[in-house]
Order: C-alpha cells, then structure tokens, then sequence
C-alpha cells in the first residue's frame, strides 16, 4: 500500500525526521488561507501516487496568494498518469543549500533491510542507478539492531557531507530506519533530504516523502490501512482485495487463474515463452473453494483485453474438482462470450476433468498444452 507524500512525512515526523510545516488542501481557498497561515513563498504539490509530478506540472512556487490561488486551482485540475489530482500539499518553500537522497528498501539478494543514501538528491534515484551507481552507498540493516551511530556516520562520510552536518544526518537516518522497520514498509524514502538554511545555520530536512506499506502487515497498523487512497487500485484490484485474492492487472489478452504464487509466475512465463502476453496475474491460493474461484473468474473476465482464459491448477491443497465447479459456476452466472483453455491435475484430478468436460471446456495435460492452446487462441481473436 502506498502512501501520500503528506501521509510519509507525518510519519517521519513521528520518528525525529525534520520535515517542513505543512498544510492539506482541497481546493483553491483552502490553499489561498494554508499560505496564509504559512507565510509566502510555498510551494504547491500535487498529492497522487505516481513518480513524475514535477514533470507533469504538479510541483509549483507561488510567491503571491494570487499566484498560490491560480496555481491550486490549476494543479487541481490535473491528472497525472490517469490519477485526478484530489489534493494538494501547501509547504512553505525552503532556502534550499544541497540536495541529498535517503531511503530504506528491501534487498532480496541479502535478504535484509538495506539503507541507500546519495549525494545526488533531487533527481530519479533510479536514473543515477543506471548512470552513476557508484554515486549510491548501500549498508545492510539489521532490524533487531537498528542503526548504529558508527554506520551511519560511515554514509555521511561516504556521500561526501561536510563534518559539521554529521549529528544530523544521523539522526535522520536512524529515525528513518526505524520508521521503516516499526511500520512494516517496503520503501521509505526522503528525496530530497535538503541541506537547508535556517535561524539557526544549515540543517537537514525531509522535503518529500515516500512510503511504501507491506499490505500482509496491514492487519498489525490498523491506523496505516485507513490511509489506503482508492485511486491507487483499479476496480478489479480493490475487489481482488476484498475477496482475499493475489491481483495484479498486466497489460495482455490472456486472462489467467492459476492457485500458487509460484505456479502463477511460471504461467506467466510460459504464456510469453510461447508468444503471448498475460493480462493479469491472479493467485487463488491453497485451499481456494468454489466460490471464490468463482469470483476470480468474474474479476478476470470483466477485464475488456481479455481474449482467452487459461486455468492452471494443481490439487494439492486445493482440489482439483473444487476448482472445476467454481469455473463452472463463474460461467453460468458470467456467460463469457471468450474461449477458455483448462489444465488441471493432481487431487481429484478426474472428477475435475468430468465437471469441465460438462462445460465444454478446451483441456489440456500440461501447462505447455494448454498455453500454446490460448496462445493460438488469442492471437486469432486479435487477427
């Protein structure tokens, strides 16, 4: 689950990290009477989930509450990579001095938390990855432990940051850390975290933010789950979600089913490996009964691309004749108009290949079979 800028900062807050003061606003008053309360300049940003705001208008400097006013207004009424603006963020603009990036994610290879930092702030860290890896640090984080001054005092040194910031930068590294680690997240990120001029000389601030939440956590932050924006997911995802089922939407015709995280990426893989392209990942899980294969087969085929379905099923835990009779009763309440390929084997295997054969279903004995069968399929539909 992703979060809001506004969101990612407040939590950020929460653990010591400096952020500027600011103020959400709906429309063009409410932002006129923020910048108010702030005092001008601020800066108005647009608050969707996508990367590239900036870039796509989101981001602007208003000097006057004339320019604070047509600005909101105008921000307002953007969309930005098909996300309707609903909100915007009233910051008051810093004396900006430096740009720094700062971030915690996931490292799969180690399979640990790993701490990123860079001197080059400001920009897509995923560009200066591909340019410049050299210019991002990495230390592994250990999440019983935290981080420890010592390591995090090496990054600052290792980004090139000037002694007399040290304390600081620490400070907000760990705090970072730990918000990361008490909140269950997959990323949180400050870019760019700002060398600032202030009263009281240069400092260190979080002028943007980004969190992303591990959805199995969410059960543990029942706070953090009432932020979920609806935008974020399509309609198919959101009821996806709502009936317990693994979703993503993908951009193909072949609509899958598949029970297994793992055997859902193999169907995937073996779907482009013959020349198609898959429109969705969709994983029922072990134990999957009728009706919620049911559901799922609703949820693929109200996808318009979808131009065949492929089922993938092994009966493990998951039988095989349960899963039949679910796609049997999806297609008598749906009524696809759209060809269905079905390989299913393992528990109860041939009462599963006798409830589908009632349906008139194309079978198949293996997942290969049964691929290249929708392949085939789907590229005559397109042609």
């Amino acid at each position: 689950m992703k979060l809001h800028e506004y969101q990612s900062k407040q939590i950020f807050a929460r653990f010591g990290v400096p952020v500027p003061r600011g103020i959400l606003a709906e429309n063009a008053t409410e932002a006129r009477n923020a910048a108010r309360e702030l005092g001008l300049p601020v800066v108005i940003k647009a608050q969707v989930l996508v990367g590239g705001r900036g870039k796509a208008g989101g981001v602007k400097v208003a000097h006057t509450m004339e320019e604070v006013e047509v600005l909101a207004e105008r921000i307002l009424s953007l969309t930005i990579k098909g996300l309707p603006v609903r909100r915007v963020l009233i910051d008051r603009a810093a004396d900006i001095r430096g740009e720094l990036y700062l971030g915690v994610t996931i490292d799969r290879a180690r399979r640990r938390a790993v701490l990123m930092a860079s001197s080059a702030g400001g920009v897509d860290i995923e560009e200066v990855a591909a340019t410049t890896p050299e210019r991002i640090v990495k230390v592994p984080v250990d999440p019983f432990i935290g981080l420890p001054d010592y390591l995090a005092r090496d990054v600052a040194v290792s980004i090139g940051l000037a002694r007399e910031h040290w304390p600081k930068f620490i400070h907000v590294a760990r705090g970072l850390v730990k918000a990361f680690v008490d909140n269950d997240a997959s990323l949180a990120e400050i870019n760019p975290l700002a060398l600032v001029a202030t009263d009281g000389g240069i400092g260190l601030m979080a002028l943007d933010g980004k969190m992303v939440i591990d959805d199995n956590a969410l059960f543990r932050h029942p706070d953090l789950a009432v932020m979920r924006d609806p935008d974020e997911e399509s309609e198919a995802e959101r009821k996806a979600r709502n009936a317990d089922l693994n979703f993503v939407s993908l951009d193909g015709n072949i609509g899958c089913l598949v029970n297994g995280a793992g055997l859902a990426m193999a169907t995937l893989d073996i779907i482009q490996h013959f020349g198609g392209k898959p429109a969705n990942f969709l994983d029922v899980a072990g134990g999957a009964r009728a009706d919620k294969v049911a559901t799922a087969l609703r949820i693929v085929l109200a996808d318009p691309k979808v131009k065949v379905v492929m089922f993938n099923i092994f009966g493990g835990i998951t039988r095989c004749d349960e899963v039949a009779r679910g796609i049997v009763q999806a297609i008598e309440e749906v009524r696809p108009t759209v060809p269905m390929v079905a390989r299913i084997t393992g528990t109860n295997k041939a009462e599963g290949d006798r409830i589908l054969a009632s349906a008139n279903l194309i079978t198949a004995e293996s997942a290969a079979e049964a691929a290249q069968k929708a392949v085939a399929l789907a590229n005559a539909a397109a042609a």
